[in-house]
């Protein structure tokens, strides 16, 4: 089900009204509705997968109990153990078994011995990257007796099935999200309208931004031969920006979901196209997958602690799983070592921490050197995101030939007016609310009732005016 859809526009009354009204009265009632809500919005896409979820939270919750009156050191790692391999294994097989078979096929063929063997017709489950991670982070956190066992089954299921941010994040931590199903809900009038405002946003950049860019990003990719290097950059800006229009709407819509049900999900985006340098990009771009690499893989590393071969050794590995974790492709991978190499001279020089705070903080604009900062990163951005959506390295590398060729300086032969007057309208929106939560937060503070109510009514007037066909979000096929 997704959340652009008039399914969802129906189903999520539905459950609103039966959780506050109907099950309020019983917390264990409660999450037993989110856990069949939950089940029911996946399985609208295909039910035959529930099993996958099911069978994930059912392995998870059991090692957990097991690790409760587990000491002995050798038996707990085996329990551990246990969960990673169950939860990477069906990863592995349903995103990554035709990608190592098929490499495997070629690596064979280069010494001359044809390998045959035929790949298998694997669909794919959404959100299975994020369903596991998520499972995967409450084990690792018992393992490490940083949070205590569950004992209640339908909150641990809740917790895995928690349809707002099931299918594409935030991943969420289980020392965050499982603890708030232990506690009774109340409904805040404030926090609900807030999550309605984070919603409202989420739609309109995802709808209106996103998918006007996407009819642009995709007709120039698709037939990117036919184009000069001008109208290139043009397609590869308009894919940077419906990537993050698609992606960071999901997770507004999440986020607003959740808090009209008393939850409080992590916040997943920060602005990222302001940011300075790569690093801050990194602490601000898609934050739950960053964290959750940074504190169950880079840190377990070594992370920065070791010699200087070890932190780059760990950077690069962070980065080309990060690249890989997003699809079972060589594209991906080589944009996160490409991250990698982005990253190495700030974090070699301990520059890496050196833009903490918000851009121009209480001023209105930024001064030469922070917009230096964000031109030139966000210059390399676009250059990454050329190998995120390339058909594969041979597109990517022809694509950026024809870009680095004399016809950059050409006028593009497709100015379209549409996403170039959105993508202004976004930053110049995103701007001001910089230092709030979300954008629509700033106007909900600084702007009177009417006028704020212009703001919302034309937001909604443009997704019904320029929100074309359905579109499925980006990150479900990750």
């Amino acid at each position: 089900m997704l959340f652009n859809s008039l399914d969802f526009a129906v189903f999520l009354p539905i459950v609103f009204i039966l959780y506050w009204f109907v099950t309020n009265r019983n917390l264990k009632l409660q999450n037993f509705l989110i856990v069949a809500a939950s089940y029911l919005f996946y399985g609208w896409w295909d039910w035959r997968f529930l099993s996958l979820i099911l069978f994930s939270t059912l392995v998870d919750y059991s090692v957990g109990r097991g690790l409760l009156t587990q000491e002995n050191p050798i038996k707990r790692k085996a329990l551990l153990w246990t969960s990673i391999v169950i939860n990477l294994g069906f990863l592995g097989f349903f995103k990554y078994y035709n990608f190592f078979l098929d490499n495997f096929i070629a690596a064979f063929s280069l010494f001359g011995k044809p390998f045959e063997v035929s790949s298998l017709s694997i669909i794919l489950p959404v959100g299975i990257s994020f369903y596991t991670f998520q499972t995967l982070s409450y084990t690792l956190d018992v393992y490490k007796k940083k949070l205590e066992p569950t004992k209640d089954f339908i909150a641990f299921a809740a917790f895995v099935s928690f349809f707002p941010q099931l299918v594409a994040g935030p991943i969420e931590r289980a020392t965050n999200l499982l603890p708030q199903f232990y506690k009774k809900r109340k409904f805040d009038y404030s926090n609900a309208v807030d999550g309605m405002r984070q919603i409202l946003w989420g739609l309109f950049k995802k709808v209106v931004v996103a998918d006007s860019c996407a009819v642009y990003a995709n007709l120039i990719f698709n037939d990117s031969a036919d184009y000069s290097g001008s109208t290139l950059v043009l397609g590869a800006i308009f894919f940077t920006f419906q990537i993050y229009g698609d992606f960071s709407g999901y997770s507004d819509i999440a986020i607003g979901t959740s808090r009209l049900f008393g939850f409080n999900l992590m916040r997943n985006f920060a602005f990222p196209y302001f940011s300075r340098d790569i690093a801050e990009f990194w602490r601000r771009w898609h934050i739950s997958l960053s964290t959750w690499f940074r504190d169950y893989l880079y840190i377990p590393l070594g992370g920065s602690r070791g010699g200087t071969m070890m932190k780059i050794k760990n950077t690069f590995i962070i980065f080309i799983v990060s690249g890989f974790w997003h699809g079972a492709n060589w594209t991906f991978i080589v944009w996160g070592a490409l991250n990698a190499l982005y990253f190495l001279p700030i974090m070699l020089t301990n520059n890496n921490r050196k833009n903490i705070e918000i851009v121009a903080q209480g001023n209105y604009l930024p001064n030469i050197r922070d917009v230096f900062g964000i031109l030139s990163t966000f210059g390399l951005t676009v250059l990454a995101w050329i190998f995120f959506r390339a058909e594969n390295i041979g597109h990517a590398i022809d694509y950026l030939s024809e870009i680095f060729s004399s016809s950059l300086f050409t006028i593009p032969t497709l100015i379209p007016k549409t996403p170039i007057v959105l993508i202004m309208f976004l930053l110049i929106i995103e701007w001001v609310a910089r230092e709030h939560e979300h954008a629509l937060a700033f106007f909900a503070t600084k702007w009177n009732r009417p006028v704020r109510w212009v703001i919302y009514y034309g937001l909604i007037f443009a997704i019904f005016w320029l929100g074309g066909k359905e579109q499925q979000f980006i990150y479900f096929q990750f």
